[in-house]
């Protein structure tokens, strides 16, 4: 009897890489000439990502600063979700937060997905804010890890294989 195989499906961000990041981006923002009197800034406070600025193109182009460092460090725009810029006072703000888990809506779009058209020998079980897809292939679930490599709403991880 053939013994099933399994792999695990995450949505994991390095939060020391993410940290970096930021660092990485103040410092930028703090040296560069375009940036001089702008009150631009980035940081961290809580889960929440506060990039500010004097003005709205001030603030996203620090914002674009963060998200270089963020591609820079291996980190997925995919996990990144910043908002539109807000005028609190004289100054701008856009407050983003990194993104990990797989919610509900999106481990059963990724179950659906796997259903309809992956190979037929799958399975898919949503745990928590995971999904364990199992086979008896091992060459099925390779089609569905190809299949899956551009899922649009969410950076994905494949582990554990088994």
């Amino acid at each position: 009897m053939t013994k099933e195989s399994t792999f695990d499906i995450v949505s994991k961000v390095d939060t020391q890489e993410v940290a970096n990041a930021l660092n990485q981006a103040s410092k930028e923002i703090a040296q560069r000439y375009d940036f001089k009197g702008t009150g631009a800034s980035v940081e961290q406070s809580g889960e929440l990502i506060v990039v500010t600025a004097n003005a709205e193109e001030r603030v996203k182009a620090a914002n674009d600063v963060l998200e270089s460092k963020l591609i820079k460090r291996g980190i997925s725009l995919k996990s990144y979700e910043p908002s539109e810029p807000k005028q609190s006072g004289k100054t701008y703000r856009i407050e983003g937060q990194i993104k990990e888990g797989i919610d509900q809506a999106t481990a059963k779009k990724i179950t659906k997905m796997i259903r309809d058209e992956g190979p037929k020998s799958v399975k898919a079980q949503i745990q928590g804010d995971e999904l364990r897809v199992s086979s008896k292939s091992r060459d099925d679930l390779q089609a569905v890890i190809t299949m899956l490599k551009d899922f649009e709403d969410t950076d994905l991880q494949f582990i554990n294989m088994r």
